[in-house]
């Protein structure tokens, strides 16, 4: 395969809550535990106070580390298509809107806005020619 024909794959990492859920499904999905795995847990001391995280000390909010930047700085139209299509789908399926609503309804106007205020809670990973 030609280098310039490689397909461009975008991963998308989303902040939602662990408890969100963007499917249809009825049940809840649990996960499986292995069979020692419930004596561990049985085992476990909750007394134990975590030695990281300081009574009354609350925590901060980490900035994302700048790093050089090895491609554009502009988002092509394919990427912006991706994005705000997932994004749609994804309100359309009542994830949690990260802009103020003003009377917006249609899914693909409200991830239009989001993406226009830079609130859109994706991560854009490009591949770079020789595959890194």
């Amino acid at each position: 395969m030609d280098r310039r024909s490689r397909p461009l794959y975008l991963f998308f990492k989303t902040h939602l809550t662990p408890g969100t859920r963007l499917t249809y499904e009825d049940e809840p999905v649990e996960p499986e535990i292995e069979e020692g795995a419930e004596e561990d847990v049985e085992n476990n001391n909750e007394d134990a106070a975590d030695p990281l995280v300081v009574e009354g000390e609350e925590k901060e909010e980490q900035e994302p580390v700048e790093r050089p930047r090895k491609t554009s700085k502009y988002m092509t139209k394919y990427e912006r298509a991706r994005i705000l299509g997932t994004r749609a789908l994804q309100i359309s399926m009542n994830a949690p809107v990260m802009v103020e609503l003003e009377g917006e309804t249609d899914p693909l106007e409200i991830a239009m806005k989001e993406l226009r205020e830079r609130k859109i809670p994706f991560t854009i990973r490009r591949y770079l020619p020789d595959g890194r």
